[in-house]
């Protein structure tokens, strides 16, 4: 798969800073809610036409590539 940077950004005036898909007001943590809440990639992309089945594998990678740096502190 391409870099998950060609389709999403990040802009501060954009739903306040969230990673979006380019040229949408649509956030990676909302394809992730769908998912999680037992959305298939169909049922998303026929919700949302303006989606490709590459912004939610690149949703999937940016979520999969950020948990990889987040650390865990044992208390």
């Amino acid at each position: 798969m391409t870099a998950f940077s060609s389709y999403i950004s990040i802009n501060p005036e954009i739903r306040f800073g969230k990673p979006c898909i380019k040229g949408t007001r649509i956030a990676v943590a909302d394809i992730l809610q769908w998912l999680a809440s037992g959305m298939t990639h169909a049922q998303i992309l026929e919700d949302y036409p303006s989606l490709k089945e590459e912004h939610i594998l690149a949703a999937l990678a940016f979520a999969a590539n950020r948990e990889s740096f987040i650390k865990t502190i044992a208390v």
